[in-house]
């Protein structure tokens, strides 16, 4: 009969107590794709940076693991390590993230809509709303994208997105109004 599976905080204990990197292993297997999908929002699709800022994630976290006071879950831990590592690559670019290959992709996906057939104007179409949206979301100021990602993509609440940003709730609940307004604004030509 299989063991069952252990839980996060049964993972942690065993990190912390006896310096078990195979438990840790598990919590990085568990979590690494949503702290992946974060990070490429929050880069804006950049998946190379985002994989970089995962694995200094969860360096960190190995670093920080006994500092994790079980507030909040650890995927929401692991979400403020990762906006801060994101943060403080921004900060150090001093530059928006946004990448070149946005472009590329935009044309490809724009004569696939005029060579293609009805059903692949169809996929084409989705693709150009889904980059449309990715370059709205890139275009926001970094506050703005990060609530809306946490709030949206994360699925946190307020409170836990607040956490995660170090900002009071009220802010992260302006971050996100404002941030919606201006994807609205943004995105305009696809409500008819």
């Amino acid at each position: 009969m299989p063991s069952p599976a252990l839980t996060d905080a049964q993972l942690i204990a065993r990190a912390l107590v006896a310096q078990d990197q195979h438990a840790f292993a598990e919590l990085v297997r568990r979590h690494q794709s949503t702290v992946r999908a974060c990070l490429r929002k929050l880069t804006a699709g950049n998946h190379a940076l985002a994989d970089d800022l995962a694995q200094e994630t969860f360096v960190l976290a190995w670093r920080k693991l006994a500092t994790f006071r079980q507030e909040a879950r650890f995927s929401t831990w692991l979400y403020r390590i990762a906006t801060n590592c994101w943060l403080a690559d921004a900060r150090k670019r001093k530059a928006e993230l946004l990448g070149d290959h946005v472009d590329d992709v935009a044309s490809e996906d724009d004569e696939a809509i005029t060579d293609g057939d009805a059903t692949q104007g169809d996929h084409a179409r989705a693709a150009v709303l889904k980059l449309d949206v990715e370059r709205a979301l890139a275009a926001l100021p970094p506050a703005e994208r990060a609530a809306i990602v946490q709030c949206y993509h994360n699925d946190l609440t307020h409170e836990e997105a607040a956490y995660v940003l170090g900002c009071p709730v009220g802010t992260v609940k302006t971050h996100v109004l404002r941030g919606k307004e201006r994807l609205k604004a943004a995105l305009s030509a696809y409500a008819s």
